[in-house]
């Protein structure tokens, strides 16, 4: 484990953001001056302190944050440190993003809410941080500051979204291409997660002849709800969802990294071979970040991921689409693209499944009629436009040679044929 904190200090707008539940007239900005802006330069070393200690693994320095009363937290971070011992962190580093005002502490000396932004990078897989907000209690004692717990955000789901090591002791896998973080997990099924997330990168490569950081990050947990910790919602809306990345459009440079977490019950349900088209499926979303804009309808950012999943695989197309091949067997021919609300988890089974089917079958027909490098050509277009409205049909103009209505009544045709 090595590295320092990376980039200069910052103090965040102290005011903007977060003044958690406080009376009024202690509500105040930590940094308005004389004292406050003290105790905030105070507050920062100590979370730098932190910070260094984790990296260096000093469970001592690292423990010498938390509170000496608060028993339990402290506990709990005793286990946080312990459970990351196998991960191979490059940076790990705090930033004070927001507070509240100050209040008296019990017994003595002060005590303020604080909202705090984690960022971390991953020794030889993230050129760019995962960053999580924490929101703590801070406490102050003999003039020396102190945290003290740790509490719920919105909707009772924690600080946001947990991270893995809040769940349990990590056990880590290496492939060639990949790092399988898993918790609960036995390294055994790890190992063979990183053996399939390594066939699924030189896949990916040859689907998207793109640049991109030719390998992934797989976090397994214990859970379906354990998963719906580390996305911040409950497990539930991912149920019978094998795997989801997490990532920002036109993820570069500064941009979060991306993440592919497996539901580790639906995953367990797949054969090897949908195991091998869920992961490359979720390795090519990593790959296309960069290109893929909010002007990227879902039909081409989840078809295009289909499409490099099944791509170069012998099944037929009523085996990779049964749920669109029962509706055209039944005359129930679909009328439009999927579109972006067809996609939603919590929704009907079947209309989620049909808007993939659907999705992919649009990109198999483009790579078909109009070649795999125009495909690839007309994905990068799409991105590109300030507003969605208009994108695609721009994009399609200039690469395919078709506008939208044509492009949807050939794709209906194109369904039928395949299906029918």
């Amino acid at each position: 484990m090595a590295g320092r904190r990376s980039g200069a200090r910052r103090r965040g707008a102290l005011c903007a953001a977060l003044l958690l539940a406080l009376p009024p007239a202690l509500a105040g900005c930590g940094g308005a001056a004389g004292s406050d802006d003290t105790a905030t330069r105070a507050i920062e070393r100590m979370l730098d302190r932190r910070a260094d200690a984790l990296l260096d693994r000093d469970a001592d320095g690292f423990l010498a944050a938390a509170d000496p009363r608060a028993t339990g937290y402290r506990a709990e971070q005793r286990r946080v440190f312990s459970n990351l011992e196998d991960v191979p962190l490059k940076d790990w580093q705090y930033r004070l993003t927001g507070t509240g005002g100050f209040e008296p502490a019990r017994g003595e000396g002060r005590r303020i809410a604080a909202e705090v932004r984690l960022s971390y990078r991953l020794e030889g897989y993230d050129t760019a941080p995962v960053t999580a907000m924490q929101r703590l209690t801070l406490t102050e004692r003999d003039g020396r500051w102190y945290v003290a717990a740790e509490n719920a955000g919105p909707g009772g789901h924690g600080s946001g979204a947990r991270q893995l090591w809040d769940q349990g002791k990590v056990t880590v896998a290496r492939g060639s291409h990949s790092l399988v973080l898993g918790a609960g997990q036995e390294a055994r099924r790890l190992r063979a997660i990183a053996r399939t997330a390594d066939r699924t990168v030189p896949a990916v490569d040859d689907a998207w002849r793109g640049r991109w950081a030719h390998r992934v990050v797989v976090l397994v947990p214990e859970s379906l709800d354990a998963m719906g910790e580390l996305l911040g919602a409950p497990g539930d809306g991912y149920r019978g969802i094998a795997a989801v990345t997490t990532g920002e459009a036109g993820g570069a440079g500064s941009a979060p990294a991306d993440r592919v977490i497996v539901n580790p019950d639906a995953y367990a349900l797949l054969g090897e071979f949908g195991q091998q088209v869920i992961l490359t499926h979720e390795t090519a979303h990593v790959a296309t970040r960069a290109n893929t804009s909010g002007a990227t309808p879902l039909w081409l950012s989840e078809g295009f991921a289909d499409w490099a999943g099944y791509r170069g695989t012998d099944r037929a197309p009523q085996e990779i689409a049964p749920e669109l091949t029962r509706e055209v067997t039944a005359g129930q021919r679909p009328r439009q693209l999927p579109r972006n609300d067809d996609f939603g988890f919590a929704g009907e089974g079947g209309r989620l499944a049909a808007a993939y089917e659907g999705s992919w079958l649009a990109c198999r027909m483009i790579a078909d009629r109009w070649g795999e490098d125009r495909l690839r050509e007309f994905y990068r277009a799409a991105a590109e436009g300030e507003k969605r409205q208009g994108a695609v049909d721009r994009a399609l103009r200039e690469v395919l040679g078709v506008g939208l209505d044509d492009f949807t009544a050939r794709w209906r045709g194109y369904v039928t044929a395949q299906l029918g």
